[in-house]
């Protein structure tokens, strides 16, 4: 099997022009070429073939939720660039990195995390699934990994999503920003009824049974605060 940089050597033969007619057209619509050929019959081309990936139906929509939460959404991929460009296009990336190799991912991920000494530090959120992703979802401020994806890039990220599905990224960004949220209102409650109260029962105006009254209203508040989570529901994919 021969990639398209392997076409010159075809010259000769009379499939060339279609071969570079094919690839030309393929790779205008964003595929990826490989060329079988017959070494023992002077490189005779026996099939071209087109490689594309296909975008999950809910992708734009994972892309467009995000953008709607003020988070720019970048694309690194080791196809060729109309490949990855096509891809982009389709879903809205705001900007793509290809071809890259592997080993540069990380290096990416460092770079867009400084965006410049005029301007405040990026914090970075990488997706990714594969054991080339390892390094990037290391390197990233969270990483998040697909499980339908390897070990590897699991155990490398912070961040295990149980689905193929992109509109978990918005999700669990999502869950995250309100847990924390709970978790400063509870830490904020909890030391309204201590700083109240711990003076009070020090000046004796506490008894023991109206402080440890004040104390299980305290937990009850905060256990009660927290299971407001509950109405909490994920975005979900749009059926057409």
């Amino acid at each position: 099997m021969l990639s398209l940089r392997s076409l010159t050597s075809l010259q000769r033969h009379s499939e060339y022009n279609l071969v570079t007619e094919i690839a030309t057209t393929a790779l205008a619509a964003g595929q990826t070429i490989s060329v079988l050929v017959n070494h023992n019959d002077k490189l005779k081309v026996i099939a071209v073939f087109a490689f594309g990936d296909a975008v999950k139906a809910n992708a734009k929509q994972a892309i467009d939720t995000l953008h709607q939460m003020h988070i720019r959404c970048v694309m690194l991929s080791g196809d060729h660039f109309a490949a990855a460009n096509r891809v982009a296009t389709a879903i809205g990336i705001d900007e793509t990195f290809a071809p890259i190799m592997p080993a540069n991912k990380a290096g990416i991920i460092s770079s867009l995390k400084i965006a410049g000494n005029q301007q405040p530090r990026q914090w970075i959120a990488m997706v990714g699934d594969g054991i080339n992703d390892a390094p990037a979802l290391s390197t990233a401020d969270v990483g998040m990994a697909m499980a339908t994806g390897t070990d590897v890039a699991m155990q490398a990220a912070g961040i295990t999503l149980m689905h193929g599905d992109p509109l978990l990224v918005s999700n669990a960004i999502t869950i995250s920003k309100k847990t924390w949220e709970k978790i400063q209102q509870n830490l904020f409650w909890a030391f309204i009824f201590n700083i109240t109260g711990i003076p009070l029962a020090a000046a004796g105006y506490l008894s023991p049974m109206i402080a440890g009254s004040a104390m299980a209203l305290s937990s009850f508040f905060v256990l009660s605060n927290a299971l407001l989570l509950n109405r909490w529901q994920p975005t979900l994919a749009k059926t057409s």
